[in-house]
């Protein structure tokens, strides 16, 4: 399963947006290190369904399907908060990096109000600047790798030259345990403007290499938390293409609301609707969040940040397999019970391998069940197909 990390500096909202979002009860405080060892649970993105499309009503086995919107399970892990130079042994030094060894992408929750200082204590709203939360946290991952990289670089670099072996391949192995391609490694040297003379490589060419090592392999996506206090120009300075406003703690409150039938309300809604009697704390509690929230970001953006994550930064899509192009059934009759997420350019032989391993080695065609027609198993998947392997 992918894995999401989530990371910040101490008490900006990690935990309020994990549980937000991944439906965990993980203990929340408004105070640093609250988070000493790391939170792992499931958040869900999320993908329209076929069923309404087809005008079925759907079975789903390995995700959750919602009035038409399916909800497709995400690792996620929420770790210890970090402070600058960590990597130096400062607060807890880099045990929450160790945690998020296997993380494919991290969403990085930033206190957008400025609220808080560099080591997570309150200090006032607009009296920090979160740009240095942001250009901190790179810092201490690119120092982290490099501290990986840099072991025995001396002794690793010698022999790579001597017995003629390429850099990339031999640094992939020295990262394997960090998710870490050779192919990451090949694109962050032609990035960093390396020479090939990687046997003069000194502190400064290591860390520009694991700067682009970290923007290749563990990409950041930005948060930006506590919108619903943030002045209106700090929020406006840090939108971007990389960072979605956000407010889990309004986001939690929703689905608190939602769970115990005072309102209807799915996570991504840019609105609610109220159920039963409120009582008048409840009732501003709500108004306020519509307010300062909703009305002026179209949602609590905690879904969104999810979502964009899954299908842009790690540029996933969902698939739905089926074992009837017609009746879009499984064997036991259920209705479009399973839905895999798989890289973009994935075929339909690594579609019949995801789903089971006999599938592929007895493949003989597949069927798309939107247009009927017979597809091959170098056949590139698209987003939301619907897909029928015939196998022996």
């Amino acid at each position: 399963m992918v894995q999401i990390g989530i990371v910040g500096k101490p008490n900006v909202g990690k935990t309020t947006f994990f549980n937000a979002s991944a439906h965990a009860k993980a203990e929340i405080a408004n105070y640093p290190f609250t988070t000493i060892n790391a939170n792992k649970g499931v958040v869900y993105a999320r993908v329209k369904c076929p069923c309404k499309e087809f005008g079925m009503k759907c079975n789903p086995r390995n995700s959750i399907c919602i009035d038409g919107m399916r909800y497709v399970p995400v690792e996620a892990i929420d770790v210890a908060g970090l402070v600058p130079k960590a990597h130096l042994g400062r607060g807890l030094g880099n045990k929450f990096l160790d945690d998020l060894r296997q993380a494919s992408c991290l969403i990085h929750i930033v206190d957008v109000s400025g609220s808080t200082d560099e080591e997570g204590r309150e200090c006032g709203i607009g009296k920090h600047d979160p740009a240095m939360d942001i250009k901190f946290l790179e810092e201490e991952i690119d120092y982290w790798i490099k501290g990986i990289i840099g072991r025995d670089w001396h002794r690793i670099s010698t022999k790579c030259k001597l017995e003629g072996k390429k850099i990339e391949k031999v640094l992939a192995e020295k990262l394997t345990g960090l998710g870490i391609k050779e192919e990451n490694i090949k694109d962050a040297i032609r990035k960093a403007k390396l020479n090939d003379e990687f046997i003069k490589w000194g502190d400064d060419e290591l860390l520009s290499l694991s700067s682009n090592i970290r923007k290749a392999g563990k990409p950041i996506l930005i948060a930006l938390n506590k919108v619903d206090i943030a002045p209106s120009e700090m929020v406006k300075k840090f939108l971007g293409d990389n960072s979605i406003p956000i407010s889990a703690e309004s986001e939690l409150a929703l689905i608190k609301a939602a769970e115990n039938g005072l309102i209807s309300y799915k996570p991504g809604d840019s609105n609610f609707k109220i159920l039963k009697n409120l009582n008048e704390m409840q009732e501003k509690g709500l108004e306020y969040i519509k307010k300062h929230v909703l009305d002026i970001y179209g949602s609590t953006g905690v879904q969104q940040v999810i979502d964009k994550a899954v299908f842009e930064v790690l540029n996933l899509i969902a698939v739905f397999p089926v074992e009837d192009e017609n009746k879009l059934t499984d064997k036991d009759g259920n209705v479009l019970p399973d839905v895999f997420l798989m890289p973009k350019g994935s075929t339909v032989i690594e579609l019949a391998e995801k789903v089971h391993s006999e599938l592929a080695e007895g493949f003989i065609r597949a069927v798309d069940a939107r247009t009927k027609k017979i597809v091959g198993a170098d056949h590139i998947l698209q987003h939301r197909d619907i897909i029928h392997i015939i196998a022996r």
